[in-house]
């Protein structure tokens, strides 16, 4: 391994590197796509085997993304992983768009010409011109194809040509880049996103920028989800972060359809007061689900604290720092009476679900359910343990 990777590697968070007898040993954690250094080029694979069609399921559900079709279940996982799903769905977005047709709006554009039309670019005829009066340093507005959101779409398929290692997937990537416009440099599409606001005019570029947010910012382990990044050729996907955000719409959908809702970011914060800290640090669970308590009672709002974990639960003991969490959980925000917190992972051999009783000197300190999803079946029927969890606490008939 050369040392600019070595560097590169160290420098890391997400990925550890150490040195051994044979070598060096490489772990990813969480992450899970491809890893392009300097000379060497690594795939990561997950610690859970999750189909490809599961995968994109997952990542439309996490994004509030419409179904895919069944033209993305037959995207095979290549050479690149995970990561080759990814420039396979924005080319499908992207084929869509074309079918449709590309929508046109008028583009600023600024242009020299000999005779005037459009508007008058007065600060560049006099600091370019110097009196020249045969050239006219124009800003017209051309009703064309130009528009932000298509330069999205044009720079991200040039990225994901430039990054695929699969012959036939880059033609169709570079056929598709030929018919919309693109940026100079792709990565200049990256501020149009940040400022992205859309209309019924253009709502149906959505879930193409979707993808070609992943792919532009996919910089690091935590970029392929956040909405902003930096251009590398690596494509990671990190999915704790995944996971994450799948449950909380499990959760949050299951508690709206049972008078619940999701807990305002300022109502449910713990504080810890006393520290070194200017303003006291605070922590919240994943997901932190509120509902109106029944008639006739004191308290005003009941809290059920949901986790993600994206570990073996299904086979392994919860670990004592994931149980000491949740306790502080169920001490912050329930009632003696109800005193839960659930725990939700995944589980490739089937749904699973256990109940962990915590007791003390003093008698019972809380549950905690362990509920494990299956990651093989679809999301209508892996949140079921989820949906039956959180309706017992709301009190309905699970």
């Amino acid at each position: 391994m050369y040392g600019d990777d070595l560097e590169k590697l160290r420098a890391s968070t997400d990925v550890s590197l150490t040195e051994n007898r044979n070598g060096y040993a490489l772990k990813a954690q969480a992450a899970a796509g491809v890893l392009q250094l300097d000379h060497i080029r690594l795939v990561l694979k997950p610690k859970f085997p999750v189909q490809g069609d599961r995968l994109i399921e997952w990542l439309c559900y996490a994004n509030y993304q419409r179904e895919p079709d069944e033209a993305l279940r037959n995207w095979p996982i290549g050479s690149d992983g995970y990561a080759g799903l990814v420039p396979a769905a924005l080319l499908h977005e992207c084929r869509l768009l074309l079918r449709r047709g590309l929508r046109r709006d008028y583009v600023r554009r600024h242009r020299v010409e000999t005779t005037l039309r459009g508007r008058l670019d007065v600060e560049a005829q006099a600091t370019r011109c110097f009196g020249t009066v045969d050239q006219l340093h124009l800003q017209t507005f051309e009703y064309e194809e130009g528009g932000w959101e298509n330069l999205v779409c044009g720079a991200a398929l040039t990225v994901a040509a430039r990054r695929s290692t699969d012959p036939r997937q880059t033609r169709w990537l570079l056929d598709a880049a030929a018919r919309f416009p693109s940026p100079s440099r792709p990565m200049e599409a990256l501020p149009l996103l940040a400022r992205a606001q859309y209309t019924r005019l253009n709502n149906h570029y959505r879930a193409a920028h979707a993808w070609a947010r992943m792919l532009l910012g996919g910089g690091g382990v935590r970029d392929l989800l956040d909405p902003y990044g930096f251009g590398a050729k690596s494509l990671l996907l990190n999915l704790n972060v995944l996971w994450e955000k799948v449950v909380q719409r499990m959760a949050v959908d299951a508690a709206t359809g049972l008078g619940g809702r999701a807990a305002r970011p300022a109502e449910g914060a713990i504080l810890t007061h006393g520290g070194f800290n200017r303003e006291p640090p605070s922590f919240r669970p994943d997901v932190l689900l509120a509902f109106p308590s029944p008639v006739g009672e004191t308290t005003a709002t009941r809290f059920l604290a949901v986790d993600a974990k994206y570990k073996r639960y299904a086979t392994d003991n919860v670990s004592a720092a994931d149980r000491h969490q949740l306790l502080t959980y169920i001490a912050a925000y329930t009632e003696p009476d109800a005193a839960l917190a659930l725990v939700v992972h995944p589980s490739p051999e089937g749904r699973t679900r256990r109940t962990l009783h915590v007791e003390g000197p003093r008698g019972d300190l809380g549950r905690i359910e362990v509920l494990g999803l299956d990651t093989g079946a679809a999301l209508e029927d892996a949140a079921e343990p989820v949906r039956r969890a959180i309706a017992h606490f709301a009190g309905s008939p699970p």
